[in-house]
């Protein structure tokens, strides 16, 4: 219909918006949307068939996407998880990517496809993950920061693969490792850049919004044209590109400035993925029923099981695994790389491009639908809680007594609870699952139980029938409800406090019998309210408010609240030590 660029595109947005405002109408995810409308697209009516604009468009797409993700990328946030994300992490790639690598030669599979195969599955998407745990608010969450740091092993093993697999076919190891030294020359220069020579230069031009976006997207152009050069992805520059400004004071202005490119090219990414699909030309239909068993089931497995011999609970596991059930945008990169070179041929690459279509759906109904799906399923994982040691360490409950409050999830808001608690001198008694929450708070001599208060064990542990308030600070509308009935059963002269996360939620939980119920979003609004009524004609006392306010944040941030902990299901915490 239009055989230019610019018609692609057009066609690609307008096709893509149609499926979204569909999808988003009956409450399904965008992302199948998205590649439900390149399918449309491509296969199907034939519209968009330029291979060379899909492939330019495709590359462009993961490029901004990765510089995005390597922006958001806070290394602080995985320091507590990094033997589970580190030593665990490549303990499961190297697992999963051997079995995969096995299971494909006793299918007929040759040896280079083969391990073709076994890289496509043992790696995770970083973009679709970040991308899905971020609209839900998760990335603090404990289960986030271990997914986030096992997907940036793998982003760095994604390196190396490339690089050994370009080298490969010349059988000669000075050249591969030559290749590989390139790959830790270009994480150098990154570290490098980020440390000496970026912080100066956005120094200055941070004072122009204008040039803060040109200068944040010229490097991410500058790292892509280097990678290009030495025959690397422009995909792997514009990540270490992104990692390169993470550390900046600027980032979360340069994200926020970046943020739109991110939206229109994941619109083109996901897109593209549907309309390089070719009907015609695959038959693996048993193939891709068994890897996508593999990355649906086993991979799945193999992260929860690691999860609880570090020591945390189904829960956190059983999330994390959930979330990285996907193949990679490195797998399609290095697939198409693979075709390029002559490692593989169509087939491989249009399994890979099912694989992707097929598990990236999945993960985002996955994702949307965690704790539904973790509900129904944790009483058949019992077992892996023996391998939790931690939790009979996680627990600090002095005297066999009642408690004045009981208090579940000791986030932002529940930082304050205590503080107020402590001025009245009553008996606190916290709930939370988040391991460093309890372990600062055994530090301060505050009684707490480690668990998750959405497990019948935990909540009937429960001292309801004498506490005379219970709050309960996570928003999941269908844990509060279970607060609200089992609180107000035992005591009916308990005061229960819940938070929702709507205008709905929180009519339900009225309903239910909850005394009040907190809408965080509306917090803010009111608080300025009142400030505004109370130190309207007397900025002074403003000053005092403002500086004891700095004071409470410092010592907020000592304590290890200065980063958000929203978990919009689930009570998931940021550290207290």
């Amino acid at each position: 219909m239009v055989n230019n660029i610019f018609g692609d595109i057009s066609l690609i947005i307008i096709v893509a918006t149609v499926f979204a405002i569909i999808a988003r109408k009956f409450r399904q995810p965008l992302i199948p949307a998205y590649m439900l409308a390149g399918i449309v697209l491509g296969p199907l009516l034939g519209i968009i068939t330029n291979a060379e604009v899909i492939f330019t468009l495709s590359e462009i797409g993961i490029a901004f996407l990765l510089f995005i993700v390597g922006l958001e990328m806070d290394f602080k946030k995985i320091r507590e998880v990094w033997k589970v994300a580190g030593i665990g992490g490549l303990a499961m790639n190297i697992f999963v990517y051997t079995f995969a690598f096995v299971v494909a030669l006793f299918m007929g599979f040759f040896f280079m496809e083969a391990a073709y195969i076994g890289i496509i599955i043992a790696f995770s998407s970083t973009m679709v993950v970040v991308k899905l745990l971020s609209d839900k608010q998760e990335i603090s969450s404990v289960h986030g920061r271990i997914v986030i740091g096992m997907l940036l092993l793998q982003d760095i093993l994604a390196i190396l693969a490339l690089s050994v697999l370009q080298s490969i076919d010349q059988t000669n190891w000075g050249l591969i490792f030559f290749d590989i030294g390139k790959g830790v020359f270009f994480i150098l220069l990154a570290w490098a850049g980020s440390k000496f020579f970026f912080p100066r230069l956005f120094a200055d031009i941070s004072k122009h919004q204008e040039l803060l976006f040109l200068g944040s997207v010229s490097v991410c152009f500058l790292f892509s044209i280097i990678a290009h050069l030495i025959h690397y992805s422009i995909a792997i520059g514009s990540f270490l590109a992104g990692i390169s400004l993470a550390g900046l004071p600027y980032h979360v202005a340069i994200i926020a400035k970046v943020k739109s490119l991110r939206d229109f090219f994941a619109t083109i990414f996901f897109v593209s993925l549907g309309t390089g699909l070719t009907f015609s030309s695959f038959s693996g239909i048993v193939p891709l029923i068994v890897f996508v068993f593999l990355v649906v089931i086993f991979k799945p497995g193999v992260i929860l099981f690691i999860c609880s011999f570090f020591g945390y609970k189904r829960r956190i596991g059983f999330l994390s695994a959930l979330s990285m059930a996907q193949i990679s945008e490195f797998s399609l990169i290095i697939v198409a790389q693979g075709r390029l070179l002559g490692h593989i041929g169509q087939d491989i690459f249009n399994l890979a491009i099912y694989l992707a279509l097929i598990t990236i759906g999945l993960t985002s109904y996955f994702i949307k639908y965690e704790n539904n799906i973790y509900y129904k399923f944790r009483d058949r994982f019992t077992f892996l809680d023996n391998f939790s040691k931690e939790e009979h360490l996680l627990e600090y409950v002095p005297e066999k007594e009642d408690y004045d409050i009981i208090l579940i999830g000791h986030n932002r808001i529940g930082f304050s609870i205590t503080k107020t608690v402590q001025k009245l001198r009553k008996k606190l008694l916290v709930v939370d699952f988040n391991p460093e929450v309890i372990k600062s708070l055994i530090h301060h001599h505050v009684s707490c139980i480690y668990g998750d208060i959405g497990d019948n064990e935990i909540l009937d542990r429960l001292p309801f029938k004498n506490t005379e308030i219970v709050v309960s600070t996570i928003s999941s509308k269908r844990i509060n409800m279970n607060i609200v009935e089992l609180a107000k059963r035992s005591n009916k002269k308990c005061v229960v406090y819940v938070t929702a996360e709507d205008v709905e939620g929180a009519l339900a939980l009225y309903d239910r019998g909850a005394d009040y119920v907190v809408l965080p979003h509306f917090l803010g609004g009111d608080h300025i309210s009142l400030m505004m009524e109370e130190y309207h004609d007397d900025v002074s006392n403003l000053v005092r408010k403002k500086l004891r306010h700095i004071g409470d944040l410092k010592k907020r941030r000592r304590m290890g609240h200065d980063h958000s902990s929203h978990d919009g299901h689930h009570q998931e915490s940021i550290n207290y030590k």
